[in-house]
């Protein structure tokens, strides 16, 4: 009899499993940086990784999944199973990609959108050696070269490509072919190239230059950013100088997972982010990164679709779409 009702008891606990249940997360949760190792989404996707597990509960377990802009690691996440353990350190490229090239790339609103992290300015740099001393003589140098001026970018449409085409269409020169773009993987990736020579100037994350910058190697000559960066004071923004699209870009963070994700993960992830914001570790990190906090500021899905809209149309206008 005792036996019987032994099974009778498992076999209800069993029944009951929603009261069991173990609540999110109960096991580590895979962060997914979709470009290569080095660049601002990985410093991003680290201190995240670094920091929130503190409030979390589990480990968050960072995997770099670079190729085609970005997408290869965000279709992964929009693909994986919508229990909020595997998520992915949005970038820009989120948003851009899908912008210039609806077709191929994961459409911008394919996800639930957790919340912000960062802007990530963007500088425009050439090495310490190199004879330009501001934009103006940069692009002196790149309207005479009629196209041998080199710059290195992930793509021509990825946000640190738009960065250069925006300067080139700002200063009355064809944004395509100007100057010659260079394709590398990874922030890390185009750093070395301008260090080693390999290309003339980048206009990229602030994250993957400030080290080069601070020592010596780098010179900065503006900044894509809606203010002044605080380790940079005396770089003009691309506003400030009169570029009118160059001005709108900057760099960002967010942290995305599949569509449909339940309440629970959206609630536990909302508490956690309020309690990173707060963290000093963490804004140490960002300020070393040449970042900015962003978390809790907007509301990420307005802000996505905002972001859409505004590559949409220099996609159209620089010929990647048609009218």
């Amino acid at each position: 009899m005792k036996k019987i009702l032994g099974s009778v008891a498992l076999a209800a606990m069993a029944t009951a499993s929603p009261v069991f249940a173990q609540a999110y997360p109960d096991q580590a949760v895979t962060l997914v940086v979709p470009y290569g190792p080095g660049g601002a989404s990985d410093l991003a996707g680290r201190a995240l990784a670094e920091v929130a597990p503190e409030y979390l509960g589990q480990p968050v377990t960072v995997m770099n999944k670079p190729g085609a802009g970005g997408m290869n690691g965000a279709r992964s996440v929009t693909e994986a199973d919508a229990d909020g353990y595997t998520l992915l350190l949005a970038r820009v490229g989120m948003a851009l990609s899908p912008a210039v090239t609806p077709g191929n790339a994961v459409p911008h609103d394919a996800y639930t959108f957790l919340g912000a992290l960062e802007a990530t300015p963007m500088i425009l740099a050439v090495r310490a050696d190199a004879p330009y001393d501001s934009v103006e003589d940069l692009i002196a140098a790149i309207r005479d070269s009629n196209g041998a001026m080199t710059y290195a970018a992930s793509g021509a449409t990825a946000i640190d490509g738009f960065t250069t085409q925006a300067l080139l269409a700002d200063s009355d020169l064809d944004p395509l072919t100007a100057a010659t773009l260079v394709p590398y993987k990874g922030g890390g990736a185009l750093a070395t190239a301008l260090l080693g020579g390999h290309v003339d100037f980048v206009a990229m994350a602030a994250g993957s230059l400030m080290p080069h910058i601070a020592s010596g190697d780098m010179k900065p000559l503006m900044v894509f950013a809606p203010q002044r960066m605080d380790a940079l004071p005396e770089v003009a923004t691309a506003s400030e100088l009169g570029f009118e699209k160059a001005g709108q870009i900057a760099g960002w963070s967010a942290l995305y997972g599949p569509k449909d994700l339940p309440a629970e993960v959206i609630e536990t992830w909302d508490g956690v982010l309020g309690q990173v914001a707060q963290n000093d570790q963490w804004q140490e990190l960002a300020e070393r990164r040449g970042s900015i906090s962003t978390i809790g500021s907007v509301e990420m899905a307005e802000y996505a679709q905002s972001q859409y809209d505004l590559f949409h149309g220099m996609a159209v206008e620089f010929g990647y779409l048609p009218q």
